[in-house]
């Protein structure tokens, strides 16, 4: 009897183990629809109470493609069409600097000297060589007249007089010698001094008085009041299709010069790393100096855009972005991709497509989520 009781205990404990277990899921189940119900009673609740701000006084324009010039834009150098970098051909002691960056010279204005002590012992040396030879020219040219006139005579005979010929010669040539090593020195000495090849400025001094001079080593730069140039390299891909004469726009923003140039020179060898090639630009401006960065813009003719005026687009931190206006006439902060810059507009790369319309006068009265009040402009 006990083996036959205990099967039906264990069933019994059984069943009342899956009904706690039953009743336990049913009381989860309640209480997530209690607080799914109350969930939804608040977000309908709130969302009874959302009321967006009214927006009036705004310029609101629907977007559409425009045509504007294309053009590729580079970047480049402004720099004097002639320059010259000083240098000594001779090593010593600056003894004095006449001129300073920023002056005004003329050609041929001292600008600077160096010890000449040496070079003018060198010319003392060969002034009195050449006196000294001048001197034993005369005397062999007198010698040779008095044994010519004795030769003449037959009181000599030809060697004698071929032998007194040849030292009248000797010395004459001597002579000569001397006197070009006098103008050797002569010139060794006016190295001393170095003059401007140029009329034009100086725009760097990179020596001071009591400094030695090394030959070959800059000293001085000059830039002459011929003009200058922009140096600019491009992309391969115009290689070909740029001419001399061909007019340029150029921007020069540290100056706030916007201006046209024209191509002057144009290097066909295209570097291989960079792919590029190098063009200089003729323009004039009495604000333009050397070493100036500048935009280089070169037309490649026409092209679809979108644009929107610099005044709509509106930056808030790292972002840049418009307001636009829907259907409804809510407005939202759109982000955007900005571009090249076309007078008062802007390009739009990104963000934004025909037919969009956003928020182009009184935006600063725009709210991200506002709604425009009746009898707005739309």
């Amino acid at each position: 009897m006990k083996n036959l009781n205990r099967p039906s205990l264990f069933i019994s404990r059984q069943t009342a183990e899956t009904r706690r277990r039953y009743c336990l899921l049913l009381a989860i189940l309640f209480v997530l629809f209690i607080i799914l119900t109350a969930c939804r009673d608040k977000i309908g609740a709130g969302s009874a109470e959302v009321k967006r701000p009214s927006v009036s006084g705004v310029v609101i324009t629907k977007i559409e493609m425009t045509q504007v010039d294309d053009y590729y834009e580079t970047s480049g150098t402004v720099r004097a069409k002639v320059t010259n970098i000083i240098s000594s051909r001779v090593m010593g002691m600056v003894t004095a600097v006449n001129v300073k960056a920023g002056d005004e010279v003329r050609a041929g204005q001292s600008l600077m000297t160096l010890d000449d002590r040496d070079a003018a012992q060198r010319v003392k040396a060969a002034e009195h060589g050449l006196e000294a030879a001048g001197q034993n020219m005369e005397l062999a040219d007198i010698t040779y007249r008095r044994y010519k006139k004795l030769h003449d005579e037959k009181a000599l005979s030809r060697q004698e007089i071929d032998q007194i010929e040849t030292q009248k010669k000797v010395a004459t040539s001597e002579y000569q010698r001397m006197k070009a090593s006098l103008e050797d020195a002569k010139i060794y000495r006016g190295f001393s001094i170095m003059t401007s090849p140029i009329a034009g400025r100086v725009t760097e001094k990179k020596i001071e008085a009591g400094n030695i001079a090394m030959p070959g080593m800059p000293l001085l730069t000059l830039e002459g009041g011929s003009g200058f140039n922009i140096e600019a390299y491009v992309d391969e891909s115009l290689s070909g299709k740029l001419k001399n004469g061909m007019p340029v726009r150029v921007v020069i923003d540290p100056i706030d010069l916007a201006t046209m140039g024209t191509i002057t020179e144009i290097v066909p060898a295209v570097d291989s790393l960079s792919r590029t090639f190098r063009i200089k630009i003729a323009v004039a401006d009495p604000k333009l100096k050397s070493g100036l960065y500048s935009k280089v813009l070169i037309p490649r003719g026409k092209k679809e855009v979108i644009l929107a005026p610099k005044v709509s687009v509106i930056e808030k931190g790292q972002l840049t972005g418009v307001y636009t206006v829907d259907n409804l006439g809510v407005i939202a902060y759109r982000l955007v991709r900005t571009g090249k810059t076309f007078g008062d507009n802007v390009e739009i790369l990104s963000g934004l497509t025909t037919g969009d319309r956003i928020i182009t006068g009184g935006v600063e009265k725009a709210v991200d989520g506002g709604l425009i009040s009746e009898g707005n402009s739309r």
